[in-house]
């Protein structure tokens, strides 16, 4: 039997053996039979490779629509030229294969994927191209994904950037996701004009996911990277609109987008239009970060172009004057700008909140020595500051504004300038009545004394409308009347010029208007009480004793008091009398001990001593127990003074009875030590006895030291053994054990 070759078009004899004869009538039984002719290719697959080859060209014949058997033979001719040179005729035999297979088998893209590897490998470019562009056309949409990664890797193994622009640009038509592989692609080329387009399509292109992760924002420095780094190579986008784009977009980047468009115009030798980019960045940019950045950027530029031009005019054998005028010009500049520095963060500061009050006194401090700047500076603070936004005290502002005229000898300007800032709607009274005080100050800093006490009138006036102090939706105009600052202040400038009727009436209108204050009733007191009106100051001090209650009344009645007696000791003592008991009636403990002492001395020297024993009494009941054994202390001693020695024994015993243990102790101790002067030894040892149930040995060993030897000078055996006999039972009270050396040493 004869088969044509298909490759060689020539007679082939087909040999077989005896092995194959069952293969061969299975194939003449059943021609049509894949499952025959696999099994007879499966039996042949160590035999020579023409065998193969010619058994799989007859199965083909009879079924040419078979996948299995091309895919098969395919294969197999492929790995019989493997390892062999590209150059071989086998490629070529194998191609022709392919090309036949591909008539019946052109809907099968495994077919069509091998075949372009396999052209791939062999460096037939343009043949190549051909049947990429002829798989795509032959397969349906849906199967092209399985192309396209094969053509894109057979377009970038090449040198071939023509026709890779044009394939990548095909490619994005059907897959617009993977742009970026696209500008890896044009970037690694140096096509980078291309490249920023594509990426700035990217960027535009609000429906965009990155295949690979990246942000928006990402892919816009990128872009930024690109554009601001290659001037020369980018003439398809206007670099200036896409990063002035970026900076609206992107507020928290400014920094890096405005160097990145100062470096664009350095890289492309405009370098006076980079200057103004960055001078007009620091002007913008609101936050501390974006400005060292541009900053930094921007003194680093200054440095290096003045280096630069230096290391030019070094080189130079005869310097011109306009060489020295620019360098000078350049270090002019440099210097400029490091000396703005702290002025250029300062307008950083305040653009963030230009009514952040401390920072425009800072600016006016770094105009010092520059009056103008300095008064356009307060002009455009007083002018911009909100009061209900203000962050810190916009008075200030008003205040320190009018003290600059002031100190340059032009006071009729710091007038202008306080009149104008008493009608700033501040948020609180205490702000404006502060203007007021700092104007009236000022006129008496100038010796205007008079106009002084008028400012002071004109700010206390009591307006048409009155309204209530912390009525904030009334003007702070209008509720000045009420300020305590501003009638203090007044007060005091009629103190000090003014006559004795005005004042008074200035003290009588604070305490009219309740807004009176302790410390003003005292001073309205000590001023009556130093014209040598006393009876006015006792009824000053008793309006203020109306106006307040206690713990407030305290100072104004420790006041009056004093005052009191020291006018009138003891020729008015019912009165006197009658103001202490009026002062205790609802007195707090904690302010009773001042005023009961005050009220027994008074009883001591001008009264009765059994009425001061009275009021100590009484005070060793008002006070808190933490000054009751104060008290006790002064009653004892009082009562000793006046009535001798042994009218203390009740106190001593009231005193044991209610103060705590430690207090009650050291009372017992000189209680009995009180009987032991008077040669009252069983008392005493009956004190010391009673004393010693709240006496543990190991806690209070002095009490009983005390004790034995009270019992040494005064006592016997007996005596002794019973003191021993007590501490025993007190230590068994208290668990505490027998120390048998301290008996010793007792018994000693």
């Amino acid at each position: 039997m004869t088969l044509k070759n298909a490759d060689k078009s020539e007679p082939m004899e087909i040999e077989f053996s005896e092995d194959d004869l069952p293969y061969e009538e299975e194939i003449l039984r059943n021609p049509y039979s894949v499952k025959h002719w696999l099994r007879y290719i499966e039996h042949k697959k160590n035999a020579p490779k023409r065998g193969v080859n010619i058994i799989y060209e007859r199965s083909l014949k009879e079924l040419p629509g078979s996948y299995k058997l091309w895919y098969g033979y395919l294969r197999t001719r492929r790995q019989q030229i493997k390892n062999r040179c590209i150059t071989d005729t086998g490629y070529e035999e194998v191609n022709n294969t392919f090309e036949r297979a591909l008539v019946f088998m052109h809907k099968m893209p495994r077919i069509w994927m091998d075949y372009c590897t396999f052209l791939t490998n062999q460096y037939k470019i343009t043949r190549t191209r051909k049947v990429f562009d002829r798989a795509l056309r032959a397969l349906p949409i849906t199967q092209h994904n399985r192309i396209w990664p094969l053509y894109l890797g057979f377009v970038k193994k090449h040198n071939i950037q023509e026709t890779a622009v044009r394939v990548f640009r095909r490619y994005l038509k059907l897959c617009p996701e993977n742009a970026e592989q696209y500008v890896e692609y044009l970037t690694d080329q140096d096509r980078l004009d291309e490249a920023s387009v594509v990426l700035a399509r990217i960027v535009n292109d609000e429906n965009f996911v990155s295949q690979y992760g990246k942000s928006k924002h990402q892919l816009w420095n990128e872009l930024c990277d690109l554009i601001s780094k290659n001037p020369g190579k980018i003439k398809s986008l206007n670099v200036d609109a896409i990063i002035r784009g970026g900076l609206r977009r992107y507020t928290d980047q400014l920094g890096h987008l405005w160097n990145s468009l100062a470096n664009y115009y350095v890289r492309s030798g405009l370098f006076e239009r980079a200057r103004d980019i960055y001078e007009e960045a620091i002007q913008t940019v609101t936050t501390v970060r974006d400005f060292t950045q541009v900053f930094d950027a921007y003194a680093q530029f200054e440095e290096l172009s003045l280096s630069k031009r230096m290391e030019e005019v070094s080189n130079i054998a005869n310097l011109t004057e306009e060489d020295d005028i620019d360098i000078e010009l350049r270090l002019a500049r440099f210097e400029h700008l490091m000396e703005r520095r702290l002025l250029l963060l300062n307008s950083v500061l305040l653009r963030q909140n230009p009514h952040n009050v401390q920072e425009w006194h800072k600016r006016v401090q770094l105009y010092e020595g520059k009056p103008h700047e300095i008064i356009n500076t307060y002009t455009e603070a007083v002018q911009t500051v909100d009061p209900k936004l203000a962050v810190g005290k916009l008075h200030t502002l008003w205040v320190d504004f009018a003290k600059f005229y002031e100190k340059n000898g032009q006071v009729d300007d710091a007038r202008l300038i306080f009149e104008k800032a008493t009608q700033v709607p501040y948020v609180k009274v205490d702000d404006l009545a502060t203007v007021w005080c700092e104007w009236a100050e000022m006129e008496i800093r100038n010796e205007n004394y008079e106009e002084a006490i008028k400012l002071m009138h004109r700010a206390t006036t009591i307006p048409a409308k009155k309204a209530h102090y912390h009525d904030d939706s009334e003007t702070v105009q209008n509720r000045l009347y009420k300020s305590l600052k501003v009638w203090s202040m007044y007060a005091d400038l009629e103190e000090s010029f003014g006559t004795f009727k005005s004042c008074k009436a200035i003290y009588d209108r604070i305490i009219d208007l309740k807004i009176a204050t302790p410390q003003i009733i005292i001073n309205y007191g000590v001023f009556l009480e130093e014209n040598r009106y006393f009876e006015e100051a006792f009824r000053a001090y008793e309006k203020g004793i109306s106006l307040f209650k206690w713990p407030n009344v305290y100072d104004i009645w420790n006041t009056y008091l004093t005052k009191f007696l020291k006018r009138y000791g003891g020729t008015k003592l019912e009165r006197a009398r009658d103001l202490f008991e009026q002062c205790l009636d609802g007195c707090p403990p904690q302010f009773a001990k001042t005023i009961y002492l005050l009220y027994a001395k008074l009883e001591e020297e001008y009264g009765m001593a059994r009425h001061a024993m009275a009021v100590y009494e009484r005070a060793t009941k008002a006070v808190p127990d933490n000054e009751m054994f104060e008290v006790f202390n002064v009653y004892v001693k009082k009562a000793a003074e006046i009535y001798g020695v042994p009218k203390t024994r009740q106190i001593y015993e009231k005193a044991i009875e209610v103060l705590p243990e430690e207090q009650a102790r050291e009372m017992c101790i000189r209680f009995a030590d009180m009987e032991t002067k008077l040669g009252e030894i069983d008392r005493a040892r009956a004190i010391y006895a009673h004393c010693s149930q709240i006496c543990d040995p190991r806690v209070t060993p002095e009490f009983w030291q005390t004790w034995k030897e009270f019992e040494v000078r005064n006592g016997n055996e007996d005596t002794m053994r019973e003191m021993l006999r007590i501490k025993r039972s007190v230590q068994a009270v208290y668990n505490t054990q027998v120390c048998f050396d301290n008996v010793f040493c007792f018994q000693k």
